[in-house]
């Protein structure tokens, strides 16, 4: 770390491996933090993980967008406390110990004894938390681990306790039944969100059953369902009281049957079976009528067993009527309750217990799970002739996300957030917050609040955050508890833990009855959302340095978090403050495998990041994520690929560039002040403008989270002093004014590496302690590690934004003069006689020639030739978009596209400074027409290249003189490189010598002895080898452009 000097080869994990030794030894964290520990607060929440699996690719992502917007805060002046959090409670956690166990059921999880079960999900809650740490920290993210918040511990689980006891005071909590997704592979309801996490294709049967109608002999209601396991608790038939609907005969089975009119089409034999309609009615003459139930089970409920009407039934799919069954559907509960079918306070028919068995009540298919039970039902239906068809559907169905069994609705007993009371409040937060993409909070987030349902905040499971509410067995005394205190003063125990091991079998007396906790648990997103109190153990404690930084400043998290923790985090800010949690939120998207899918496990489809870490390098892999789509919330797809095109394309060349500077920096030299360098010339101060461009870039677009509009021009600017400025500047690097050029690249490295430093941490810590090394002739204040460094503000006096364009231009001349040599496969060192500019304005090529030394050593030619006569070289004219204006003119389309196809140059002329042309009353602007630009001049003797409103010819005839230097420019590239074989420096001088192995070398022997002088211009000294002669270093070389032999050696001068 304390020299300037650089390796020859650079394996950047090895390097990064030393950066992070360098930042253990320093403490380079807890420094951070000390030196910022004054400074304005900029607030950060980091969403908790699970602790159970390894991070994969998408946590990587995520936390380092987080890293990066930290670091950047950091570098502009600001104290950020990094700390990390874990979810430790939920189904996860469960998942895996059931599997452990082999328990299936909620009774073996209370027969092994619920002390038992949460000490076994302890045991493994942190199962992975050292190799997190480790990933973490090889990533270059810098957060606090070793003092994360768990919502496990106590204090998190108090605040979450005093949260939910705030909202029951303001009468925003419930208990009420409601039909909800529920996994029987787990035994608990899910969210809505948890519920569309999985969805896969499944061939389920689909059943049209009969229903023989009360007091009409003969006659059936034709229902149909994809749930055969929910005909035993059928209650009612549905149908739209809006629609058609008929009354047909079947000639096949001679009997009567309503259904849906249009979907008759539907049935089986369609065409070819005998069906005559008999009459016609709508779905509102069908409501009240009676039919025999399908099982005798619930057979005497009065008020059930008829038809009812719902606008929910739809005409795309089924029979038009619709089999109830309130305890499996939502719609079907709410259509049962408005027509009487059931009502509040009353037993609903739910016949199955958590595991998806059938319970007493359905006698013939008791304790069996409820799927496997399809079978025998439509069996039995069919030997009792109640089914008139029968076929297998595919179709998309919800599983559970955690034991991969199929989701059911049924309903549940559950404790509510009355989130519809205040869904628009929610809205007008949200409003306040500002996302990238902004299109994500505006579309998805916007209908999902704006369409808010009741938050089911229960679970009924065990390893959670026990929900704090007492009451007798007939729920007619409840007591709601708020801290730790509390329950200590209302049991009188003494309490050291909040899990219900804990809690359960704690009495509260009130008004002479004894309560006891209610068994569930809070949904984990409750907990997730109630972060920002928990991790500060507020209200307990940190009250004032919680009010003074609520809501945080940012936070960023994946895109399936909309419904997840971002939607729980502002339900819960709303409720309790009416605030949003935050200010500024990043959304990412997924990553996913090389081959579009999701990442598999199972599947092996993704390399291991922690190998691709080990191969690469870190920064390779933060670049590659953060410069991805993914930064703008769009999938983007992991290819290894893309790591090693960023070493070869980005981090060689940043390596290159530090490398030349340290070659080209002369003992004795003193770099100078940023605002005292000596001797610039306008490739110097173009430089020097880009930087503070990207600076005032970087600035601005931080400021707004968009990361993914910064990265590109830091890069680009990284490719720009590699691949320009050093290339363009050579000469200046090794001659007089080689310190005024060494200054500049030292400042703009310097700069960079503090600009880069939240992007590539590691790499930019390599390149300032490097740079710190450099002599200087000025005092400059130093700092331990780049991340202590902060970003410069943009200096105007070096902006220039037109010599920023004039270069802009320089380069694609250049690039366009490439372009017309491969075209015409011209070798670069194949010297050319002139190059023309042509332009129409005598400002822009006065400016561009100021720069002729460049375009005529990158070009290799010997003249370049400027003029504003487009006239002589370009002819112009009309080329109409048919297709647009056809769309608008119609008829008159032709007519206008043949006008424009015959007009002169003068009014194309007019129409390129206007924008506009007038004919036929009509208004044409380039969306209309293009203008086409034709070369008139001879292609066999200059070849052209356009760009835009530029056109460049290159004159492509070579004479003897011409193919001579040429070949003297191979010779002087063959020196070169025998020269770096040598080992040689640049600063080292020396003669060459040489001789022919052949007789096959008259060409090369004419070109030099022609062009001795054009050798020297390269700082070539040829002499033919003399036997006395002791090289140092030589090689025998066949030149590409003649094929002829020639053998060079090196004689090194003292």
């Amino acid at each position: 770390m304390n020299t300037m000097e650089l390796p020859d080869h650079i394996n950047f994990p090895k390097m990064e491996e030393e950066i992070m030794k360098y930042w253990d030894d320093i403490k380079v964290f807890d420094q951070c933090n000390e030196l910022t520990k004054d400074r304005p607060k900029f607030t950060f929440y980091d969403g908790p993980p699970f602790a159970t699996g390894l991070p994969h690719y998408g946590h990587l992502l995520a936390g380092t967008i987080k890293d990066t917007v930290c670091r950047y805060a950091i570098q502009t002046g600001h104290r950020v406390d990094r700390k990390f959090g874990w979810d430790t409670h939920g189904l996860p956690i469960e998942f895996e110990i059931d599997k452990i166990l082999g328990i299936h059921t909620t009774d073996e999880v209370l027969k092994y004894g619920i002390p038992n079960y949460n000490r076994e999900c302890r045991n493994i809650v942190m199962r992975y938390s050292e190799e997190w740490k480790k990933v973490v920290w090889r990533t270059g993210r810098w957060i606090d681990m070793d003092h994360a918040y768990k919502t496990m511990d106590i204090s998190f689980m108090e605040s979450v306790w005093w949260v939910f006891k705030q909202l029951y005071e303001k009468q925003l909590v419930y208990r009420g039944l409601k039909v909800m997704p529920f996994s029987t592979g787990c035994c608990t309801p899910l969210s809505n969100f948890e519920a569309g996490l999985s969805y896969k294709d499944v061939s389920d049967p689909t059943v049209t059953m009969t229903f023989p109608v009360v007091g009409e002999e003969n006659t059936s209601f034709l229902g149909w369902t994809t749930t055969p396991w929910t005909l035993p608790s059928n209650l009612a038939l549905c149908v739209n009281a809006n629609y058609d609907y008929v009354k047909f005969y079947d000639e096949k089975t001679k009997h009567n049957y309503y259904m849906l009119e249009c979907r008759m089409a539907s049935l089986p034999d369609a065409k070819k079976a005998k069906r005559t309609i008999i009459a016609k009615m709508k779905g509102k003459d069908l409501v009240g009528k009676h039919y025999v139930p399908l099982f005798p089970y619930f057979k005497d409920l009065e008020g059930c067993f008829r038809v009812v009407s719902d606008d929910y039934v739809d005409n795309t799919s089924g029979t038009g009527i619709v089999h109830q069954a309130p305890g499996f559907g939502e719609d079907d509960y709410r259509v049962c309750l408005a027509n009487g079918v059931i009502s509040k306070g009353t037993k609903l028919v739910c016949p199955i217990d958590f595991s998806g068995n059938f319970t007493d009540e359905v006698t013939d298919y008791k304790g069996r799970y409820i799927k496997d039970c399809d079978k025998d039902i439509i069996d039995r239906l069919k030997k009792e002739g109640r089914v008139f068809d029968s076929r297998p559907m595919v179709h998309s169905y919800p599983f559970c996300w955690r034991s991969d069994t199929p989701l059911i609705y049924r309903a549940i007993p559950s404790w509510f957030v009355n989130v519809e009371s205040f869904k628009d409040k929610l809205v007008e937060n949200s409003k306040q917050t500002y996302w990238v993409p902004e299109n994500i909070r505006e579309g998805r987030f916007q209908n999902w609040l704006s369409n808010a349902r009741d938050w089911a905040i229960s679970r009924n499971r065990f390893w959670g955050t026990p929900i704090p509410i007492w009451t007798d067995d007939a729920f007619s005394e409840f007591v709601c508890v708020g801290s730790v205190q509390e329950l200590e003063e209302l049991t009188g125990q003494k309490i050291t833990d909040l899990h219900r091991e804990y809690v359960d079998d704690l009495v509260i007396e009130k008004n002479g009855k004894k309560l006891h906790r209610i068994t569930e648990v809070f949904d984990c997103w409750f907990e997730s959302g109630s972060m920002p109190y928990g991790q500060a153990h507020y209200p307990f404690e940190n009250v004032e340095e919680f009010k003074n930084s609520f809501p945080c400043d940012f936070i960023a998290e994946g895109i399936d978090q909309t419904r997840g923790w971002f939607y729980s985090l502002l339900v819960l800010s709303t409720a309790l403050f009416d605030k949003p949690p935050f200010k500024n939120l990043i959304v990412n998207g997924l990553v996913l495998a090389s081959d579009g899918k999701k990442m598999s496990k199972r599947l092996k489809n993704y390399p291991d990041p922690v190998e691709m870490i080990d191969l690469y390098g870190a920064d390779a892999l933060r670049l590659s994520l953060i410069n991805s789509p993914a930064v703008r919330a769009e999938t983007v797809k992991f290819q290894e690929k893309t790591l090693k095109e960023l070493i070869s394309s980005i981090f060689l060349p940043w390596f290159n560039t530090m490398k030349y500077l340290q070659q080209s920096f002369k003992p004795g030299m003193k770099i100078m002040a940023i605002d005292k360098i000596e001797g610039i010339n306008d490739m110097d101060k173009w430089i020097l403008s880009s930087l503070m461009s990207l600076v005032k870039k970087v600035r601005e677009e931080m400021k707004k989270f968009r990361l993914y509009t910064v990265v590109a021009p830091l890069v680009d600017l990284l490719v720009t002093l590699s691949n320009w400025y050093i290339k363009l500047n050579r000469k200046r690097f090794r001659g007089e004014s080689g310190l005024t050029s060494c200054s500049v690249l030292y400042h703009c490295l310097k700069i960079m590496a503090v600009l880069m430093a939240p992007f590539t941490p590691f790499f930019s810590e390599f390149c300032y302690q490097k740079l710190q090394n450099y002599p200087l002739n000025y005092e400059e204040e130093k700092f331990a590690s780049v991340h202590f460094c902060q970003i410069p503000e943009p200096t105007e006096k070096y902006h220039d934004a037109k010599l920023e364009e004039t270069v802009e231009a320089l380069k694609k001349i250049i690039e366009l003069g490439r372009v017309a040599r491969d075209k015409k496969t011209l070798p670069l060192k194949q010297p050319l006689r002139k190059l023309t500019i042509i332009h129409s304005s005598k400002e822009f090529l006065a400016d561009l020639m100021k720069f002729k030394e460049y375009i005529l050593v990158e070009l290799n030619v010997e003249d370049v030739i400027t003029t504003t006569e487009q006239g002589q070289y370009i002819a112009l004219s009309f080329a109409p978009e048919k297709g647009v204006i056809g769309k608008k003119y119609r008829k008159d389309g032709k007519r206008y596209c043949d006008y424009f196809e015959k007009l002169g140059r003068d009014e194309v002329l007019k129409f390129m400074e206007t924008g506009t042309i007038e004919y036929d009353g009509k208004t044409f602007t380039d969306e209309d027409l293009k203008v086409h630009r034709q070369f008139t001049g001879d292609t066999t003797i200059e070849e052209p290249m356009w760009e835009k409103d530029v056109l460049i010819l290159l004159d492509i005839v070579r004479d003897k003189a011409l193919i001579e230097k040429g070949i003297c420019r191979e010779v002087n590239n063959r020196v070169q490189k025998l020269r770096k074989d040598a080992g040689l420096k640049v600063q080292d001088n020396v003669v060459v010598l040489y001789s022919y192995d052949d007789k096959n070398h008259e060409a090369i022997d004419e070109a030099i002895n022609e062009q001795k002088e054009f050798l020297k211009t390269y700082g070539v000294i040829l002499k033919q080898k003399e036997d006395t002669d002791k090289p140092m270093f030589d090689q025998n070389v066949t030149l590409k452009c003649v094929t002829d032999s020639i053998h060079l050696w090196l004689v090194k001068l003292n």
